[in-house]
């Protein structure tokens, strides 16, 4: 593959959100990712909302760029980042001309485990990491492994909740500081789901961390330079 060169654009690819302010803050993350790597930035996403990949490379296709990276905004190795993203990218690639490079997703490492570590508040007792979930179990134990990490940094017990698997957090005794920190980019309607649980079941909801948003601009401007900077 031909090294990109150094006019090559940032493109980040989310799932998608049904949620009204999804579109608005993966855009926000994404002006903020390029505005670090001093590079044209913009978003696209695998389903529910626009531009999908194929209309915005073809965007930039008409501001006369020839080459992007994509990062994918997804955490873990499963279905999306292993079929539906090289797909998305080669029909995309090929109606608009634009080469299309793939970088590595937002992933479940060590540069993830301290930006949510560093969220939790001190004093917390145990940090619940909210995940959307997979049917691949390989992508559900990377995100209890980075649990468990995050568990580590912050100095307290650590555990995973999977909002697509139908778990459900116990009530934690009084005294018990709880903290959910979710592995979501944007708003989401399984995110949102938390607080009308919490409200259906009667009780004062645990402290809710917001999505991560623009404080993954760091890690997207990273996983851009890997391949930009190669």
């Amino acid at each position: 593959m031909t090294a990109p060169t150094a006019t090559t654009a940032l493109l980040t690819l989310s799932h998608g959100s049904r949620h009204p302010e999804a579109a608005a803050n993966v855009m926000a993350l994404t002006h903020a990712a390029g505005e670090l790597a001093g590079v044209l930035a913009t978003a696209a996403h695998l389903e529910f909302n626009d531009p999908p990949l194929d209309e915005a490379a073809r965007c930039l296709a008409a501001q006369g760029i020839r080459e992007a990276v994509v990062v994918p905004l997804l955490f873990t190795e499963g279905y999306h980042q292993r079929i539906d993203v090289p797909e998305a990218l080669a029909q995309a690639s090929a109606a608009s001309g634009v080469r299309l490079h793939q970088a590595r997703g937002l992933g479940t490492g060590e540069d993830m485990a301290r930006l949510l570590a560093e969220r939790v508040p001190e004093g917390t007792d145990t940090v619940v990491l909210y995940s959307v979930g997979s049917s691949d179990e390989r992508a559900n134990a990377a995100v209890a492994d980075l649990a468990r990490r995050v568990g580590e940094l912050a100095g307290c017990t650590a555990k995973v909740a999977y909002a697509t698997r139908g778990e459900r957090q116990p009530v934690e005794p009084d005294g018990n500081q709880e903290v959910v920190v979710p592995l979501f980019v944007s708003p989401g309607l399984l995110l949102d789901r938390l607080d009308e649980e919490a409200e259906h079941g009667g009780r004062e909801p645990r402290q809710v961390l917001p999505p991560l948003g623009k404080a993954l601009a760091g890690i997207v401007s990273h996983r851009y330079s890997e391949v930009a900077r190669a």
